[in-house]
């Protein structure tokens, strides 16, 4: 009997929560009053998974859909079946505990209450396995340091226990958020800390398609952009470190005096600036770049930079550490960093501009690229509740109104609007700021009352739900607690001003990630980067204005429900290209 048809005979409807852990030897499933152990070979069951429409519940995308997410892809193409809703008992951890870590011992702690043990080590000792019985849960209440490590995949039996456990915690969860104030304007059910749950954990299962699937990179294409900027590729080391000062020495040559400056020394730098008239209080790019055009020096040094840049972090170590022979730039990904931003390694989330010509779709196929705009102003208007700043927000562009409100143009007022998100309280927008109070008060009492939070150590929910650890105790690798007295309170107070904004909008992102991905359902169109408020979808040509218009659409959805009785308008600029640069 097919596995659906068997389920459903057991009373499985669909969008029944079902609790899924895979092992070596087959895959466990529990559910609310029933349970199967699927004995066999992963690669076997996978199709037939990803074809049933329940919302799967995991310890964690990463150990329970990451054999899944490959061997589909593997068995079927890039148009084969997905994994469809699902419930990261990790992800949620993570939203509705402040937690860090995504290993079930501390998903398991924060559930029961407990004090989050140790981070599970790969080797076990007697002494670990001390007070061990053989169960799952220790007499402390703590999950078996042996499960933990990986005892639970033993057998079926022990994988069924496994399952049971992880529908335990997410009925949990689930109540527990259902339990937290909703913020909307206009109550919807359910509530939007749930939704946000299903977000989150769609993301996590995201990420590991984005780590699977990859980014298309032509790696021809990249070697012409890389040699042009940093040379020919170096022989040895020897040659390399001469390729290097052959760039130092055409800079330092542009300056009087240089000598032996060293280029990567900001002091050094600084110093040599001021020889030919330039005092700046530090050299960031942005501080040299009004010069450029008058001082060569200082062209040849930005110059200089981005070629550093590209020679030590996206040269042609990185190009072999990190593109496959299929033309796929593979970094491993995470769903909610600091914050609650994706974030992804390889370089993907920081790839210079110049390298964006060589992100190429493959032959009939094209990148479509969607770019939410002004998207934390429109947020703030939302997660405030300002009447004001949300009326601005049903503009295309918000900066016009708000600037009308300041009197102000239009540069200043969008300069004051993220220097209030992010804590500044001088510089060239000052007086625009003393107006943001008359103007938008609501929005600026909220995040002064952040800020304040972060300053007394008190912590904070985002709108979504998201828990932010602001109070200052710190837990080390062993468990013992200590005051955290790494930053001062004022860098407390800016983290917690701009992380109920950036955090609240990382939020809407992701849901609105993880609806493009249900509407991609069925066909071979990917996501393969998201980037901050920017999607990237690979997709063959004659999908490419159907996509365009699912990228529109899907926003429109996800505001709906996320910013339900806001009147914010979130907006979308979306372009299609063969390649990144010709998508912007």
């Amino acid at each position: 009997m097919p596995l659906a048809d068997d389920l459903a005979a057991a009373g499985v409807a669909a969008g029944s929560t079902v609790a899924l852990v895979v092992a070596p030897v087959g895959v466990a499933l529990a559910w609310d009053g029933g349970a199967r152990q699927l004995p066999g070979d992963v690669s076997v069951l996978a199709p037939e998974l990803a074809r049933l429409d329940v919302r799967w519940t995991w310890w964690s995308a990463r150990e329970s859909a990451g054999p899944l997410v490959a061997v589909a892809g593997r068995a079927a193409g890039r148009a084969g079946p997905r994994l469809r809703a699902c419930w990261d008992l990790a992800a949620v951890s993570r939203l509705l505990h402040g937690t860090s870590r995504e290993d079930a011992a501390a998903v398991w702690s924060a559930h029961r209450g407990l004090v989050e043990p140790p981070p599970p080590r790969g080797e076990l000792d007697l002494l670990d396995l001390g007070d061990e019985d053989g169960s799952a849960i220790r007499p402390d209440g703590q999950l078996s340091r042996e499960w933990v490590a990986g005892g639970w995949a033993d057998d079926l039996t022990r994988a069924l226990r496994w399952a049971e456990l992880a529908l335990e915690v997410q009925a949990a969860q689930e109540s527990a958020l259902r339990a937290l104030p909703d913020p909307r304007s206009e109550a919807r059910q359910p509530p939007l800390a749930v939704l946000t749950a299903y977000a989150e954990s769609g993301a996590a299962l995201l990420a590991l398609e984005l780590e699977h699937d990859g980014l298309p990179l032509d790696r021809d294409v990249a070697t012409g952009l890389i040699g042009a900027v940093t040379g020919p590729r170096p022989v040895d080391e020897s040659h390399a470190t001469a390729q290097r000062r052959g760039r130092d020495d055409a800079v330092l040559r542009l300056f009087p005096d240089a000598g032996a400056v060293d280029l990567r020394n900001p002091a050094q730098v600084r110093v040599m600036l001021a020889r030919i008239g330039l005092d700046l209080p530090d050299t960031r790019s942005w501080r040299l770049e009004p010069h450029a055009a008058s001082l060569p020096p200082v062209a040849a040094l930005l110059a200089w930079r981005k070629a550093e840049r590209l020679s030590t972090t996206y040269g042609w170590s990185w190009l072999d550490r990190h593109v496959g022979a299929d033309g796929r730039l593979r970094g491993r990904w995470s769903a909610a960093e600091g914050a609650g931003r994706m974030s992804a390694q390889a370089g993907l989330h920081n790839m210079p501009a110049e390298l964006r010509p060589a992100v190429r779709a493959d032959p009939g196929w094209v990148l479509v690229r969607a770019d939410l705009g002004q998207v934390e102003p429109r947020v703030l208007a939302v997660v405030s509740g300002d009447a004001a700043l949300a009326t601005a927000a049903r503009e295309a562009d918000m900066y016009a109104p708000v600037a009308a409100a300041l009197h102000s143009d239009r540069p200043t007022a969008k300069v004051a609007v993220l220097a209030a998100m992010y804590g500044q309280t001088s510089g060239p927008a000052g007086a625009a700021l003393r107006d943001m109070d008359r103007a938008y008060p609501r929005a600026m009492a909220y995040l002064r009352t952040a800020e304040e939070a972060g300053r007394a150590g008190t912590d904070l929910r985002t709108y979504g739900g998201r828990l932010l650890r602001l109070s200052r105790v710190r837990v080390g690798d062993e468990g013992d607690m200590s005051f955290d007295d790494r930053y001062p309170p004022s860098a407390w107070g800016r983290f917690a001003r701009n992380a109920v904004v950036q955090g609240s909008a990382a939020e809407l992102f992701k849901a609105w990630a993880v609806t493009v991905r249900a509407g991609l359902a069925g066909s071979p169109g990917r996501i393969v980067l998201c980037l901050h408020d920017e999607l990237l979808l690979h997709v063959p040509a004659e999908d490419a204005a159907e996509v365009s218009a699912l990228l529109v659409t899907a926003l429109q959805a996800t505001a709906r429900w996320w910013a339900a009785g806001s009147g914010v308008r979130f907006v979308a600029d979306v372009a299609v290209g063969e390649s990144w640069a010709e998508a912007h």
